[in-house]
């Protein structure tokens, strides 16, 4: 277990350099100065290549490829070109309302998945089943910008029970009205994000109800829903956990446009405008702080599924 974790730890390792490599070199090839943005439209190129100088754009790429990761060696994602803000230090305060998004979403969505996909296969060929399975489907095609208009329409509108953008200045000083401000956002993204999981978590409890470890517990005296919960669900477990790994991103990219249309102060409002302002060390620091995150959730995510699962130590 030890040698495994070690060589993941390494694919890890080479995974965000060269996500860094790939995230400096795309960057660099979107058109727009930084030095023109904040030289200002009148401004004259000598004044232009005085800035460059003095922000260190002027230096060969690979130079400034190797001044940018060493700073991250030391625990320094840069600084802002526009405002001299630390980029660590904003992004920090920016997860403050994107970290709570991501785990909100993240169990709404399991409880829904959960529950209904386990019903929907139990009850496949009913009514019932056959009405969830549907409302899974359709929910997973809904885009999640049109869910969140209609949920702004109904919730925060029609009835009044929720605010529709925005979050408190005070931030979390005040859980309660921080906690409402995210409730919103968060039924968006996890509800289809659920339903997309309900999907898989159908067909993988059809599966499992159709193994040999379960028929020959039905057959011992219990029933098949006892069978599948007792020793189908067990086995589905491991391949959830691994689909949840793969959600994360999918609810990172749906965090982005959340924020955008809830006006929520996060990482992924902050990274959008950024890019179009063209402040390159932020939108690098983000863009590596998000690929790093999701490559430690799958590096998690491995860890566990070869911990619980015997089949994988024997096999080696």
């Amino acid at each position: 277990m030890i040698r495994y974790a070690l060589t993941r730890g390494a694919l890890l390792l080479l995974g965000l350099f060269v996500a860094s490599a790939l995230i400096f070199v795309t960057l660099r090839v979107l058109p727009g100065d930084v030095a023109q943005v904040i030289a200002g439209l009148n401004a004259t190129p000598e004044q232009i290549a005085a800035i460059r100088e003095r922000l260190g754009l002027d230096a060969p790429l690979p130079v400034q490829y190797v001044t940018w990761v060493s700073g991250i060696l030391r625990g320094d994602l840069g600084s802002s070109l526009l405002t001299g803000a630390s980029v660590s230090s904003e992004l920090v305060q920016k997860g403050q309302v994107t970290i709570p998004l991501g785990l909100m979403s993240m169990t709404i969505a399991i409880l829904i998945a959960m529950p209904f996909g386990v019903i929907s296969a139990m009850r496949r060929g009913h009514r019932d089943g056959t009405l969830l399975s549907v409302g899974a489907q359709t929910l997973a095609a809904v885009p999640v910008v049109w869910a969140g208009m209609m949920l702004v329409v109904v919730f925060a509108v029609w009835l009044g029970w929720l605010p529709a953008q925005g979050f408190p200045r005070s931030g979390w000083a005040d859980p309660s009205l921080a906690f409402r401000s995210l409730l919103l956002p968060a039924i968006t993204i996890g509800v289809i994000e659920g339903a997309m999981l309900m999907r898989f978590v159908r067909s993988a409890t059809l599966q499992a109800t159709g193994q040999d470890f379960v028929r020959t517990a039905a057959a011992k005296g219990l029933t098949r829903t006892q069978a599948l919960l007792r020793h189908g669900l067990p086995t589905v477990g491991l391949s959830i956990i691994t689909v949840l790994g793969l959600q994360v991103a999918g609810i990172i990219v749906g965090s982005v446009v959340i924020e955008q249309l809830f006006s929520l102060p996060g990482i992924g409002r902050m990274l959008v405008a950024d890019v179009g302002a063209r402040d390159l060390p932020k939108v690098q620091g983000e863009l590596l702080v998000l690929t790093g995150f999701v490559l430690i959730v799958g590096f998690a995510v491995d860890l566990v599924h070869r911990t619980l699962d015997p089949r994988q130590r024997e096999a080696e």
